[in-house]
């Protein structure tokens, strides 16, 4: 079966820093990355003819786009819901289309401001949800409005239960996140963490802390992705997609309201996933060089370490340990500080830290990166990329 396998590459990317009550717009941090992103590819938005984004994304539509930037034609445009399980997936949808001929340079983008999660939260979600069209339709307009921290706390809680998994072991993912952070000026929390301080947090929903919560902030991030062939004249060394793909595993319409009613609420999406990018890739888990995991919450990147294959399920929690995560170890994890320490766009930031890698610039680069793996959230149907130099 003919694949996409190191047929496209991510040529250009933009990535805003993040600002605290910045009184901007979604749309106008959207065109800075989408800017930012076109001119690190060494291109011009004449040469943009397409454009993909998340169903959740509020800041424009593709035309509005396509007018503020000047692009002459939009031959493409996409969007997919599942949150922030739509990163990864938003590249191998601009992938499909440059393979298919359907566009030649297309742009893939997230923005947000704090108000996607504050005061106007109830205003963005009635935007956001009708496009929903799965088992949602039967939960929300009744009043089943159970939120992703209660969904993770009753999975993580189970996980501990099963396997013996500790809270200090979970602190070793945002403790780790912190130290990267330090060595990027982009992040939000660069203040050391320590296990002490970590458990002195108070109880949000329990077993998740008060302070587990994403760093949150207004920014826009964006990439360029086109043809391996056209990407040989672009101004940076190419990054190859050898696999992307979304998967959703059993009970595909079970969003994060309903992920406790499935029949292993320990396991992710990304164990069905996972199988078909190595495939795709022709790579193994040992393999991989670098993992940019979503962090919404430490548990949620410690479930993915384990579906996709870095350790057995129930070990993850011994995994991290002993340095293994940083910077010098076995799998260096969300260089970049993830959503822990740098700042939240809903996975997006996760694909730009892995170009940095294989490009060689990012703040806590690890030596001689050849493969990264990149995986988005994993209460809902969820995304991922293995991305080569």
């Amino acid at each position: 079966m003919e694949t996409l396998k190191d047929k496209c590459a991510i040529v250009g990317i933009g990535q805003t820093p993040f600002l605290l009550d910045s009184g901007r717009t979604e749309l106008s941090f959207a065109l800075e990355a989408i800017k930012l992103a076109i001119e690190d590819a060494g291109l011009t938005s004449k040469d943009i003819d397409g454009f993909v984004s998340y169903t959740l994304d509020t800041s424009a539509s593709d035309a509005i786009l396509a007018n503020n930037l000047g692009t002459p034609d939009i031959a493409y445009a996409g969007q997919l819901p599942h949150a922030g399980g739509s990163g990864c997936g938003m590249v191998a949808h601009a992938c499909a289309a440059v393979m298919a001929g359907l566009a030649d340079y297309v742009v893939c983008w997230r923005a947000l401001t704090d108000s996607n999660f504050t005061s106007n939260r109830m205003q963005r979600l009635a935007v956001h949800q009708p496009f929903s069209r799965d088992a949602d339709d039967f939960l929300r307009p009744f009043g089943w409005t159970l939120s992703t921290m209660e969904a993770f706390a009753m999975a993580c809680r189970r996980h501990m239960y099963e396997y013996g998994t500790t809270i200090e072991q979970i602190a070793t993912i945002p403790i780790t996140a912190r130290k990267y952070a330090a060595r990027n000026p982009r992040a939000l929390r660069r203040d050391p963490l320590t296990v002490e301080e970590y458990m002195s947090w108070p109880i949000a929903v329990d077993p998740i802390r008060q302070f587990e919560r994403s760093a949150i902030a207004d920014v826009g991030g964006a990439c360029v992705v086109t043809s391996a062939e056209r990407a040989k004249a672009c101004r940076h060394r190419p990054v190859y997609v050898m696999a992307a793909g979304q998967g959703s595993g059993p009970l595909p319409g079970a969003t994060y309201e309903m992920w406790n009613h499935r029949p292993v609420i320990t396991e992710t999406a990304a164990k069905y996933l996972a199988p078909r990018l190595y495939n795709m890739a022709g790579v193994r888990p040992e393999d991989i060089d670098v993992a940019e995991l979503y962090d919404c919450f430490p548990f949620t990147c410690l479930a993915l370490i384990e579906d996709y294959g870095f350790c057995a399920k129930g070990e993850g929690g011994a995994f991290i340990q002993d340095g293994r995560i940083e910077l010098g170890g076995q799998l260096p994890l969300n260089t970049h500080g993830g959503h822990q320490a740098e700042g939240y766009i809903h996975g997006f930031s996760h694909v730009l830290e892995g170009v940095r890698q294989l490009r060689g610039t990012s703040t806590a680069q690890v030596e001689d990166a050849e493969l990264v793996l990149v995986g988005s959230a994993w209460t809902c149907p969820t995304s991922g990329l293995i991305l080569r130099r």
